[in-house]
């Protein structure tokens, strides 16, 4: 059996006690996603006074979201910094989760590849990982399908220990529970003293140039025995084609995901739900027998360089957090954490000033300043944004998507 090595176990980090001792802020969050329920959250914990403004609480691209905390597998050559700030922010998970009184999952992440050009892919990423001392450990196939009995053909598998995931609607329903949402800003309620713009893939203006919308088509299907379904997280490759499978306790099965600059709203299509299907059935044939009770479609919001926008604009009074592309999920308590911060010492140096949403002019072109961060490797096989597209940006006010997942 594939076993965890406490060795490179990543600890654990529990909930800082709240230290702000000024005035409570007045602090309105645009977006209620998990990144700006989370925020809100956090700031809420610390004693500020918030309200979450969205007319469709959740229903973005958390709703579609798979939920892992997988920055190893993610990792891409040029996009170390995610790495890091994966990790950091998956330390502050099991905190969030026991708090939320959530399931979070650390059944780690099985990395395979189907073909041999998919088993060159997994052995890239091992390699990779070791160069950033964060290892995965390859086990033959043998092992693989020992412990995944479930398993189709594959030529390569490594394990990824540390991973986990959570339930994004679980978590977005938890925190939903706790913090007050309304949809829209209360008449005659005093203005706030802060606004957090926490909404996905749409930003209102001047900012909207500083993400866009990359489609992504998520599956659920469910077995109807449980026992049918993978023990942990898996991903890879089949054809070069990327794909992975995230069990939930419940019987479901998330299968994920496309990736598609588009110019219009957000769709599922035929062609989408046939290629993560037939890379899905062949990496875990039982698939055949699962019904396919869901298919969604939602935009990522993705940032100019791909890292995430957290914290000041030129206005001392609103806030960013967006652009978290795929890593909303995993993002989330430290996005929480650094925009509290700020607010609590906002002459203080920011924590990430990699992050900085000022490195780029409000027309999304870079500014040239030292905390600029440089632009990502593509990875030709990968589920990230491709470059961005020309196109018309259009308002599509009836399909905004108001998070990040």
């Amino acid at each position: 059996m594939l076993r965890q090595n406490p060795s490179h176990h990543t600890p654990a980090v529990p909930l800082a006690t709240p230290s702000f001792h000024g005035s409570r802020l007045r602090v309105q969050v645009r977006g209620a996603g998990i990144v700006g329920l989370t925020i809100a959250h956090e700031l809420q914990r610390r004693g500020h006074r918030v309200t979450v403004v969205d007319r469709a609480p959740a229903s973005g691209a958390s709703h579609a979201a798979a939920g892992m905390l997988a920055p190893s597998a993610e990792l891409w050559p040029g996009e170390e910094a995610i790495l890091r700030l994966g990790l950091t922010s998956q330390r502050l998970w099991p905190a969030l989760a026991t708090d939320l009184g959530v399931e979070l999952r650390h059944t780690g992440t099985l990395l395979v590849g189907h073909d041999a050009g998919d088993r060159e892919q997994v052995r890239r990423q091992a390699d990779l990982l070791a160069r950033h001392s964060h290892p995965a450990a390859l086990v033959s196939r043998r092992e693989a399908t020992a412990d995944e009995p479930g398993l189709g053909r594959i030529c390569a598998a490594a394990l990824l220990a540390e991973e986990g995931s959570v339930d994004p609607r679980a978590v977005c329903a938890a925190l939903l529970d706790r913090i007050r949402v309304v949809p829209d800003r209360p008449v005659g309620e005093a203005a706030p003293d802060v606004t957090v713009l926490a909404t996905g893939a749409r930003l209102p203006a001047p900012y909207r140039a500083l993400v866009r919308g990359v489609r992504g088509e998520v599956l659920r299907l469910r077995m109807a025995d449980a026992s049918d379904l993978p023990t942990r997280t898996v991903r890879g490759w089949v054809g070069g084609e990327p794909i992975y499978l995230v069990p939930r306790t419940d019987g479901e099965l998330v299968v994920g995901a496309t990736s598609e600059e588009h110019g219009g709203a957000p769709v599922v299509t035929a062609g989408g739900v046939l290629r993560l299907l037939s890379a899905a059935r062949t990496l875990w044939p039982a698939l055949d027998r699962a019904a396919l009770v869901e298919t969604t479609a939602r935009d990522r919001p993705a940032s100019p360089d791909g890292l995430p926008l957290v914290g000041p604009t030129e206005r001392p009074d609103v806030l960013l957090a967006a652009g978290h592309y795929r890593h909303g999920v995993l993002l989330a308590p430290l996005t929480a954490t650094l925009l509290a911060d700020h607010l609590e010492q906002p002459s203080a140096p920011l924590r990430e000033p990699g992050l900085d949403p000022r490195r780029f002019a409000p027309d999304g072109a870079p500014r040239r300043w030292p905390e600029t961060p440089t632009r990502r490797a593509r990875n030709p096989n990968s589920t990230g944004p491709k470059p961005q597209l020309d196109r018309e940006r259009s308002e599509r006010d009836d399909h905004d998507q108001r998070e990040g997942a």
